[in-house]
């Protein structure tokens, strides 16, 4: 009886390990898996509002303040959700947030990348209260699952060129058209090509005015796409987005005109105009389009790679 149960035992085990044994044997071994690289943790610093709005669940816990400023370590998930969550409209379709997600997190691995895995994000993100101040106690908790089921289903996925992991910026309305990568950032850039996206021109933030007291300027320099390169402004000269900025424009498409004593600053487009157009790729998620195929429409020539922990051994 004994040697009977012994060899039942033994035929489990077989039929149990069977699976993995074939698996390994046409794959090869395991490597380091992608959810391991997306359960680290990093160093964040939080603004000033931000620091009683941080829940127990989202700080491990260890949190180290300097002036002003106080740091915390989140998982990287918690972070790159809290992203996500400031920067899209949370009712985009599913393929959209999850090409959203895959750029999210190149941008996170590759700034670990170049700065060292010491290094301290302070990339603008919500915690969760914000979160829930922002949608409402009864949206929250679908909001949140919609961003974290578009982060989970790509897990560890990154986008690279040429061996290396992209820069991917990303904007929320073009004004008829992304921008040449090569002409605003340089050479290293040539995946950031120029997309004609006419369903931008159809938003009803397309068309945005401000008026300002007059003042000296001029728009000097616009690239290929009609983006504001460089502005006069009296005898200096600024980059477009810094007078963006400085005036809180929508766009930095935009045009200037004296009008009855003031300056009327007429934009196109919400964002920079640099990568990919959420509204595009939300228009495309709508058509049936998967987040594969969007990354490849507006980050031509990149692929979609697993992330090891090469990616924040530097």
């Amino acid at each position: 009886m004994r040697q009977t149960f012994k060899q039942f035992g033994y035929y489990l085990v077989i039929i149990i390990l069977l699976p993995y044994v074939i698996t390994v044997f046409i794959n090869g071994p395991s490597i380091t898996t992608s959810s391991h690289v997306d359960g680290t943790y990093v160093k964040v610093k939080l603004d000033e509002n931000q620091s009683e709005d941080v829940d127990d669940t989202e700080n491990d816990g260890s949190a180290v303040s300097s002036g002003k400023d106080e740091i915390i370590e989140l998982p990287i998930e918690d972070y790159c959700i809290g992203i996500m969550a400031k920067e899209v409209l949370p009712d985009y379709e599913k393929e959209m947030l999850k090409a959203q997600a895959v750029l999210v997190r190149t941008d996170v691995y590759r700034k670990i990348g170049q700065e060292g895995s010491d290094t301290v994000l302070n990339g603008s993100f919500w915690t969760r209260k914000q979160m829930e101040k922002a949608w409402g106690v009864t949206k929250y908790s679908r909001y949140y699952n919609k961003l974290r089921s578009a982060w989970r289903d790509t897990e560890g996925q990154v986008l690279m060129y040429d061996g290396n992991l992209a820069n991917t910026p990303f904007f929320r309305l073009s004004n008829g058209s992304t921008r040449d990568g090569k002409e605003v950032l340089g050479e290293s850039y040539p995946y950031l090509k120029i997309l004609e996206c006419p369903l931008d021109i159809e938003a009803e933030e397309q068309i945005q005015t401000v008026t300002l007291e007059d003042m000296d300027a001029e728009v000097v320099k616009c690239d290929t796409a009609g983006y504001v390169l460089s502005v006069r402004v009296g005898k200096e000269e600024v980059s477009g987005e810094e007078f963006r900025s400085n005036y809180h424009l929508a766009s930095s498409c935009f045009t200037l005109q004296k009008y009855n004593g003031k300056l009327r600053i007429t934009t196109r487009g919400v964002g920079h105009g640099l990568g990919m157009s959420q509204n595009t790729a939300n228009e495309m998620a709508k058509k049936g389009r998967g987040y594969e195929e969007i990354l490849e429409q507006f980050f031509e020539e990149t692929d979609i790679k697993e992330a090891t922990d090469i990616v924040l051994s530097n």
